[in-house]
C-alpha cells in the first residue's frame, strides 16, 4: 500500500512538473508587404502621415507596396 501511495505521489509530481513548462511564440507581421489594399480599407492620418488600416493592421505605402507597421 505504501508503494502504491508513493508511486501515485511521484506520478502526480511528474505530471504537474511537465505541465508547467510552456512556451509561447509570437510572430510579428511588421515588414510584410501587400501589393494593393483590399476594398474597404480605411485611411488614417497621424502626424500628417497617411496610414491604411484593414484586417486589424496598419500599413504604410511604399514603392514596393503596402508594408505592415506598428502603431
Amino acid at each position: 500500500m505504501r508503494t502504491f501511495i508513493a508511486m501515485l505521489g511521484l506520478a502526480m509530481v511528474l505530471a504537474s512538473a511537465s505541465s508547467c513548462a510552456r512556451r509561447v511564440v509570437v510572430v510579428s507581421d511588421t515588414g510584410t508587404v501587400v501589393r494593393t489594399p483590399p476594398p474597404g480599407h480605411t485611411i488614417v492620418v497621424v502626424k500628417k502621415k497617411r496610414y491604411y488600416f484593414w484586417g486589424g493592421k496598419y500599413y504604410r505605402k511604399t514603392r514596393r507596396g503596402f508594408v505592415v507597421v506598428k502603431m
